[in-house]
């Protein structure tokens, strides 16, 4: 018997884990038509709301601007920024330096030389968002983590904007792939490969390889190497919402020739990805984190988040892809005759309330308390949902 006035699945308001389109602003150069081709995609597609679009121009094609260039810029970009505001997209693959910085920091923090080393190879100022468990990154530690929509063409970055929007709450089955390579000077984070895998095997499809090349593979989730160029990249499919990347000295230089630009991730299929704008050394704090990169993700954050949340000294490195891609958030629901499934990625431990109501304003009353012991993916089998709406309401510890 169905309920007057709602459909057969009732709707259940989750704990908030990630950003919400409400929280990203978009950054737009209006001298670059490509810049502005693509946010009004974006925005289009992401319903991001029209105060949220900021405009600024600047020369488009550099690849670097002049910090005194970025001040200006900057400036502009503050007093447009909507208060509630906690993170930016940016529309363009180039410029993707400011001075010793990638450009994508420069705007979640201001220009700070902090975040630049003081000499060649020497560490740089830790971001306070490095995992962290925050939702208002803004809020907690006054930065906007920033993400470029990087792309040569419009037909790449719709591709791209399409793949993101096409990961959310799709719950993927893909293949988390740790490659090993023979490349000593990048393969640094190889030594965290059999940890993660160890961890996290219980959760997704995780798969340690010892070579300088996956190929002909279908199922690609995360694709972690060190390498100055990826071989093969054309005979892999990524899933939406993919994140890949190769530790190497200049990926995030995204026009260069002289080693793989991370652009070449997003071209192969990937909705995200990350890469150095100067010679960072073979710092492992420079790098995305592998297991902290997909924890986050897997906790239902957006790839922005994850992304940044998985790199300590994120100053000298540039984010790109599409920034509001959750491939675990949201749950799934599935209704019996006597019962009811609930499927989700998005709780943390600890116990939790569940309440229903008639409104989505309430009042709520307490149906059954739930205790979450480990991350990941839990189920929950409950009695039938017999009111429109539930909500789950995380308990202080005692």
């Amino acid at each position: 018997m169905s309920i007057p006035g709602y459909a057969a699945d009732p709707v259940l308001l989750m704990p908030k884990t990630g950003l919400h389109a409400d929280d990203l602003a978009v950054i737009v150069n209006i001298d670059d038509g490509l810049s502005r081709a693509v946010g009004k995609y974006y925005q289009q597609r992401r319903g991001i709301p029209g105060q949220n679009i900021i405009r600024i121009r600047f020369k488009p094609g550099k690849a670097a601007i002049e910090p005194a260039e970025f001040q200006r810029l900057w400036a502009l970009v503050q007093a447009q920024t909507p208060k509630n505001i906690q993170a930016y997209a940016l529309t363009w693959a180039l410029p993707y330096r400011v001075g010793c910085m990638s450009i994508t920091t420069a705007f979640a923090t201001g220009f700070d030389t902090r975040y630049c080393a003081a000499k060649r190879c020497n560490p740089t100022q830790l971001s306070p968002y490095f995992n962290s468990h925050s939702t208002h990154p803004y809020k907690d530690f006054r930065l906007r983590p920033t993400m470029s929509l990087a792309a040569n063409s419009l037909t790449d970055a719709k591709a791209l904007i399409d793949r993101g929007i096409d990961s959310d709450s799709s719950f993927p089955e893909g293949t988390a792939y740790l490659l090993s390579t023979s490349d000593k000077a990048r393969n640094v984070r190889a030594i965290q490969f059999p940890e993660t895998v160890n961890y996290f095997h219980t959760y997704i499809n995780i798969k340690l390889e010892k070579s300088d090349t996956l190929r002909n593979v279908k199922d690609v989730l995360f694709y972690f190497t060190g390498l100055r160029k990826v071989a093969a990249l054309e005979t892999l499919h990524f899933v939406p919402g993919a994140v890949a990347d190769h530790l190497t000295s200049a990926g995030g230089a995204l026009d260069s020739s002289v080693q793989m630009s991370s652009l070449r991730w997003l071209e192969a299929g990937a909705t995200g990805s990350y890469g150095t704008v100067v010679e960072p050394c073979a710092y492992p704090q420079k790098f995305p984190v592998p297991g902290i990169v997909i924890q986050h993700y897997l906790l239902g954050e957006t790839l922005v988040e994850a992304y940044w949340k998985g790199v300590a000294w994120p100053g000298e490195g540039i984010f790109i892809g599409e920034p509001l891609a959750s491939p675990y958030s949201g749950y799934r629901l599935r209704q019996y005759a006597q019962g009811t499934t609930l499927r989700t990625f998005l709780l943390q431990t600890g116990r939790y309330r569940l309440e229903s109501a008639d409104k989505p304003a309430g009042p709520f009353a307490t149906v059954t308390t739930l205790t979450i012991t480990r991350s990941g993916i839990q189920h929950f089998e409950l009695d039938k949902l017999t009111r429109p709406y539930y909500r789950l309401v995380r308990l202080a510890e005692p």
